[in-house]
């Protein structure tokens, strides 16, 4: 069992952040220790008027009173970020988790665009954190603005295209931030009718291109559930292309049960049915 500092926002309502990403490292019977980022009514995703308190002024004081209690972390990994300043704790949190695997899933937006709390200035300063890991977990849009570029939409690519793509994408975020482990998700493109949704990840053995069927919708919080699933893995041992090729799997089987049974997409996936499938793997 290993103990995971999980610093992500607490979205009470909507499956994302600290209610999935807890659960999904709890079936894979790794304990969590949450340091919340900020409460949400709801999360950012399809809801208006959401109640957002940020919890800036909270996290280093909660982080420095479980270390004096005796708390130790194997991993942290942190996530959605609630301000500026959140940036500057996490950097120094990681700094003081000097034996620690660290995982930065830099949380900015999807679909070429900010979430709607997220700054300019956070956009920018998340290459900081970034710089720090030993694990980034960007989606597409996410992995374009660390490299301080234009979201590009690969559905009209080829396969040849996409895999091309995501090669040269995940090389430059290596040589940008050296990371021994990088995975990127989202990448999109079609054959024939057919469509597909890729995730690419580099390592010290190379890159490979990990394939899905795309199931027509998308849903909040299964960058969070790929993210810990990948995590939890590799921490049972596994590696990381077989982790990543996991997490990318259950969260296909997700979004397919999810979709038959015709939730609301700003709910979320239907994960409490399926945490089954973490236990033995």
């Amino acid at each position: 069992m290993k103990n995971i500092l999980a610093i992500h926002d607490l979205s009470c309502f909507g499956r994302c952040a600290l209610t999935v990403v807890i659960p999904t490292l709890s079936a894979m019977t790794h304990q969590v220790t949450p340091l919340p980022t900020a409460l949400l009514s709801t999360h950012t995703g399809g809801f208006e008027g959401m109640n957002f308190i940020d919890l800036s002024d909270t996290m280093r004081i909660n982080f420095d009173h479980m270390k004096s209690s005796g708390a130790d972390f194997d991993t942290v990994y942190s996530g959605f970020l609630g301000s500026a300043k959140q940036i500057d704790t996490v950097a120094e949190i990681i700094k003081k988790s000097k034996n620690a695997f660290i995982c930065v899933d830099p949380v900015m937006g999807d679909d070429g665009k900010l979430y709607q709390t997220y700054t300019e200035e956070m956009k920018e300063r998340m290459s900081e954190l970034c710089h720090l890991a030993d694990l980034i977990t960007p989606n597409l849009t996410e992995a374009a603005f660390l490299l301080g570029e234009d979201f590009l939409d690969t559905l009209c690519m080829s396969k040849k295209e996409a895999v091309d793509f995501a090669k040269e994408l995940c090389g430059r975020l290596y040589e940008k931030f050296k990371n021994p482990y990088i995975a990127v998700t989202g990448i999109k493109y079609k054959d024939g009718d057919r469509e597909f949704i890729g995730t690419a990840v580099m390592h010290e053995c190379g890159f490979d291109f990990i394939i899905r069927d795309h199931v027509c919708a998308s849903y909040p919080g299964t960058g969070d559930i790929f993210a810990s699933a990948l995590i939890g893995s590799m921490l049972r041992g596994k590696s990381f292309s077989d982790s990543a090729d996991f997490a990318s799997g259950f969260i296909r089987e997700l979004v397919e049960d999810t979709y038959a049974a015709g939730t609301p997409v700003r709910n979320g996936v239907l994960l409490e049915k399926n945490l089954y499938r973490l236990i033995t793997h």
